[in-house]
């Protein structure tokens, strides 16, 4: 670096949505660029909330995930793990199978850790948990880093507190469901060809089994239109598992590793940016955050980017 020269500089502040996210802080030499990235604000089973209490920037951009969802009122992630313990506990007793599909990174180590503390509480049965082999990989990492990262339960490690089962596709595929089985699986939203989506081809119609949705799923995703089906109905999973019809319990539990809307409007005041970009959200949720923004802060100038389009703020 030559004597004299100010190159920008970056800073990173921990997200707390999963092992690694960050918030990424921009110094020019006059002014100051944010970026949340994907983030959380409150504490999750594994990961505590974001760092980014001292954050202030000229510019800030920002994700809306949830800018369609308001909180409920009287609604506490500790419920919705109350009511997913019993839900599972419900499909075990009358011996059918739990598949909870997860995201192998993220949500896979934090649906693990919240089953290795309700075995703990006697909430659930204690019992081997099979997981994908990627999920494996990323669940010995957050073991790993442990004692680094931001997070609760220091010394719970997810590989020794459960019995864990990889689970190969060819396995599954010959596996006899029954027996009161949980299986935590790729893809969050069931995609085809992975463990989860065959899985849930041959669950869906018999009555004892049970779903469990703990993560968004795209409307057009197998996942989603399971989601949307109605006990009873039959409907086109995917093209390769052609109509199926919904037989077996299917749940959907806020577990979510995004902001809530309302703390992420919070978030928006403390950072108190002359320009905010929204992204990352559905058209519903960003015109959901422009317009309390605007009736907030009238003097903040809101930018909904398009993609490959610049925008000069």
């Amino acid at each position: 670096m030559r004597a004299g020269h100010t190159s920008p500089t970056l800073e990173f502040f921990d997200a707390g949505h999963a092992l690694g996210s960050a918030g990424v802080m921009l110094r020019g030499k006059k002014e100051t660029l944010f970026f949340t990235g994907d983030v959380c604000f409150h504490d999750q089973t594994i990961l505590r909330s974001a760092r980014f209490e001292d954050v202030k920037a000229d510019v800030l951009i920002m994700e809306t995930t949830r800018g369609n969802r308001a909180t409920p009122a009287g609604f506490s992630r500790a419920k919705e793990v109350d009511r997913l313990a019993a839900s599972i506990q419900r499909v075990l007793k009358r011996k059918g199978t739990v598949l909870i599909p997860a995201f192998a990174l993220g949500r896979t180590q934090e649906i693990l850790a919240m089953l290795a503390l309700l075995m703990r509480e006697g909430k659930i049965p204690k019992q081997p948990v099979y997981i994908g082999g990627l999920g494996r990989v990323f669940t010995e990492i957050y073991d790993l880093e442990a004692h680094r990262a931001h997070r609760q339960h220091t010394n719970l490690k997810l590989t020794e507190a459960l019995n864990l089962v990889v689970a190969a596709r060819e396995e599954l595929e010959n596996m006899k469901l029954r027996g009161s089985r949980i299986f935590v699986l790729t893809a969050g939203m069931m995609t085809e060809n992975t463990a989860a989506h065959e899985l849930a081809a041959r669950m869906v119609g018999e009555e004892k089994h049970g779903i469990f949705f703990v993560g968004y799923a795209d409307p057009d995703a197998p996942g989603g239109r399971l989601k949307k089906s109605r006990r009873g109905e039959t409907f086109v999973l995917s093209p390769s598992a052609g109509q199926v019809t919904h037989k077996c319990d299917v749940e959907d539990f806020d577990l979510t590793a995004h902001a809530n809307r309302e703390d992420l409007l919070d978030f928006v005041g403390q950072v108190s940016p002359r320009v905010i970009f929204l992204g990352h959200g559905d058209v519903d949720s960003r015109a959901w955050f422009a317009e309390q923004i605007h009736a907030r802060w009238p003097k903040i100038k809101i930018h909904q980017p398009e993609p490959g389009k610049m925008i000069e703020a």
